[in-house]
């Protein structure tokens, strides 16, 4: 092996992880949310339509094309880490030529995707996609090897650095009255690319160029587990993104300004969450059934109780400061973006449930929930959307998000003869936060102070 991997890596235990990874998506939210509303001011809900429409394609694009690599990267990277930057080096070898072919498809693709636009913003957005699909491909590839070395803090700040250095560089345009739809997509390239940079420099160690490192039996194994697990991915972008692509398809501009207004704020409510998804995974990975069960289960229990403990009083106060941050021609989504706090948390749930088979390397059990939820979510799209506009959409995220959660209970309970009771309730949790907290000495000093105040 020509590049040795870093000696003296301590993995991180699996609370710091998450409460650091919580912390940079609360950083994270924080700063879309700004970006978000200094957009809708400067551009208005149809303008921050077209502009949300350019970004929105990309990141479509390139989880469609990655065909279950990352995931397969991060399942094998934490199985034998030696081989590191051999799997790394065959990520980059197929990530380039599939840009090559996203690019050509966009180039005469782009036009019928946004027919409702004007001719201008689908020659940006052409110029946008082909420019950023690598950037973005590359950076995945990369982004896997850091979850799957357990460098999370490389992965979190190149998260954060990302949505930072575009806020900073749209401020400078919007003081210098010079901000214009153009150079906000100028703005959110350069933001990637330099985070692919960082990628780069702070993982140089992990990638390998050398062909004759490639072997055909490392080919084989990342290439089997993405194939098995590319069907599940496949069908959880579509469960993601297919809201999008229906209001760009069946409403305005105007419509696709103002929600994605009211998903970013939404998704306010599932931090905790994200940050156990992406942090349970490469944690439990090569872990024995017991030990992975217990894992993911203690994070779904403990993160749906605290998650509605949170979402009950905001959802009270979301309306106000929506009116008061973004504006008051905002505020005719408050029903969809009620209807879409709650499918945030649900669908929050549901994919923390569906790591665990993943963890055991069986990503296609999960493959029944999200055909049938996307399946259902395709009718009712298409049936009600028309007729309720924006409200029917989050009527069918929150439907297919139900939908995951029941099946992935259910096949826990006759695949891994989980008992549902089980997953819903242990009161081993008690005992595991209380042993915790005196493992941080947290409630010792709690009990020293009492001592002290008597």
């Amino acid at each position: 092996m020509s590049i040795a991997i870093s000696k003296g890596h301590r993995p991180q235990s699996m609370i710091k992880t998450i409460l650091m990874t919580s912390i940079i998506n609360i950083l994270i939210m924080g700063i879309t949310t700004i970006t978000s509303i200094l957009t809708a001011r400067a551009f208005g809900a149809e303008g921050k339509g077209e502009l949300a429409a350019i970004l929105f394609w990309p990141g479509f694009l390139t989880n469609l094309a990655t065909l279950g690599l990352p995931t397969s990267l991060i399942y094998h990277i934490k199985k034998n880490k030696d081989l590191t930057p051999t799997y790394t080096g065959i990520g980059f070898m197929i990530q380039i030529p599939v840009s090559i072919i996203i690019g050509i498809i966009t180039w005469f693709g782009i036009s019928s995707w946004l027919s409702n636009y004007s001719a201008d913003v689908i020659y940006i957005a052409k110029v946008y996609i082909l420019s950023l699909t690598p950037v973005f491909l590359l950076a995945g590839v990369l982004a896997a090897t850091a979850q799957g070395t357990e460098k999370f803090h490389i992965f979190n700040l190149a998260r954060l650095f990302a949505t930072l250095i575009n806020l900073c560089g749209l401020l400078l345009l919007w003081l210098s009255g010079t901000l214009s739809l153009e150079r906000a997509i100028l703005v959110s390239f350069m933001s990637h690319a330099i985070v692919l940079v960082f990628y780069c420099y702070t993982l140089r160690m992990h990638i390998s160029t050398r062909m004759k490192q490639f072997q055909i039996r490392s080919k084989l194994y990342l290439f089997s587990f993405a194939g098995r697990v590319s069907g599940v991915e496949l069908f959880n972008t579509l469960y993601n993104q297919f809201d999008k692509i229906i209001i760009l398809a069946l409403l305005t501009p105007r419509d696709f300004g103002l929600y994605s207004v009211v998903y970013a704020l939404s998704r306010m409510f599932n931090v905790i969450q994200t940050a156990i998804a992406n942090v349970i995974f490469p944690k439990a990975a090569g872990l024995e059934k017991e030990k992975v069960f217990s894992l993911v289960g203690r994070s779904f229990r403990s993160s749906m109780v605290l998650m509605i403990i949170i979402v009950i009083p905001s959802l009270f106060i979301g309306r106000y400061l929506m009116g008061l941050l973004y504006g008051k021609e905002f505020l005719e989504a408050s029903l969809v973006f009620y209807l879409l706090s709650l499918e945030c948390i649900v669908a929050g749930g549901a994919g923390i449930l569906a790591s665990s088979f993943n963890a055991l390397g069986r990503p296609e059990v999960i493959l029944v929930g999200q055909v049938t939820s996307v399946s259902v979510m395709i009718f009712l799209f298409f049936y009600i959307t028309p007729t309720l506009g924006l409200n029917g959409v989050g009527i069918t995220l929150l439907v297919g998000s139900i939908i995951r959660m029941f099946v992935s209970m259910l096949a826990l309970k006759m695949i891994c003869k989980i008992p549902l009771k089980q997953i819903m309730y242990d009161k081993g949790d008690f005992e595991f936060l209380r042993e915790r907290l005196y493992e941080k000495n947290i409630l010792k000093r709690n009990r020293n102070i009492k001592k002290v105040m008597k």
